[in-house]
């Protein structure tokens, strides 16, 4: 049997040319971004977006920012950034969208965020711990993120082992959407002034 460090440490990344097989027109059918976001971003939001690939929630987040909000969208991968930067391009959005590439010691994000997503991503972080750290790092006391985790792929232990972490560095829960083929749930940063 495996350590509980080596399973943590296990890592996949999704090859950008994979990408098409669920970023595509057929998604929408069962997970619509808007539905998903509206009622976590407003206009003004500053917004995260990690593990963008070609930006099929990146888009959505700068038309629900708005032109007073932004989006920064951060990938591994160049591939998915290019991808991306053509959509917000074709949109007429990439002045709403900062494209940034991490690497693996981390996101290397500037700002304060309002809400940070991480979507079917979260899997693929050898160190989810200090990967939650950093995103709760970067949000504002009160900012939200939304994690969702494929079913596929993470088993509900697994799951609840992720979320665990999440709330060892900062956050707590807030509820639980119901997304297709995902686990879900939305958190909070606590705010270490709220009594």
């Amino acid at each position: 049997m495996k350590s509980q460090k080596t399973l943590t440490q296990q890592t996949f990344v999704c090859p950008w040319w994979l990408i098409y097989s669920f970023d595509n027109p057929l998604r929408r059918l069962v997970q619509k971004p808007e539905r998903i976001l509206h009622e976590l971003v407003r206009p003004g939001s500053r917004c995260l977006d990690v593990g963008c690939g070609f930006g099929y929630f990146t888009i959505p987040l700068a038309k629900l920012a708005g032109p007073s909000g932004s989006v920064t969208a951060v990938d591994l991968q160049e591939k998915m950034l290019a991808g991306l930067r053509r959509r917000a391009e074709r949109d007429q959005l990439l002045s709403r969208i900062r494209v940034h590439r991490a690497d693996t010691s981390g996101l290397h994000v500037d700002g304060v965020f309002d809400f940070a997503l991480a979507f079917w991503m979260l899997h693929e972080v050898p160190d989810q711990e200090a990967m939650l750290a950093e995103i709760c790092g970067a949000l504002k006391p009160g900012g939200k993120l939304l994690l969702a985790e494929p079913k596929v792929h993470v088993n509900a232990f697994s799951f609840h082992r992720t979320v665990a972490c999440a709330e060892t560095v900062g956050f707590k829960r807030d509820r639980e959407p119901r997304i297709s083929f995902s686990r879900s749930l939305v958190m909070v940063k606590a705010d270490p002034t709220a009594s």
